[in-house]
């Protein structure tokens, strides 16, 4: 988990130098990661006291913990999804070009620099 962390956060500086509203909501999920990771480890924790304790069966612990892992999987997914909409929304209304958009513009660009050399040379 540690690499992860670390490889998205230099991920997150690259994006920071590029866009620093990016980086600045990159930094926030980040954060926001942070705390679901740790509120995930009291869980398990919790639940493996429980087992311990013989309160609840060590299967019933183990199904409990899996399901908790995937609905917060799903709302991770989902949080990630809502963020890059609404990135998207915000980089539309302050006019920001997608790469989608740069990347049709140089095709455009390159385009014409071909006929231009045509020309050239006919």
């Amino acid at each position: 988990m540690v690499v992860r962390v670390k490889k998205v956060t230099e991920e997150a500086a690259d994006e920071a130098e590029r866009s620093p509203l990016l980086g600045l909501a990159r930094r926030v999920l980040l954060a926001g990661i942070g705390a679901v990771a740790l509120a995930q480890d009291e869980v398990e924790a919790f639940v493996n006291k429980l087992v311990e304790r013989g309160e609840i069966a060590e299967q019933d612990g183990r199904k409990l913990i899996r399901e908790m892992v995937e609905r917060r999987r799903k709302e991770a997914g989902k949080a990630e999804e809502e963020l890059d909409r609404r990135v998207e929304e915000l980089l539309k209304r302050l006019n920001v070009p997608s790469r989608s958009d740069i990347e049709a513009l140089s095709a455009k660009i390159a385009a014409l620099t071909r006929k231009v050399e045509e020309l050239k040379q006919g």
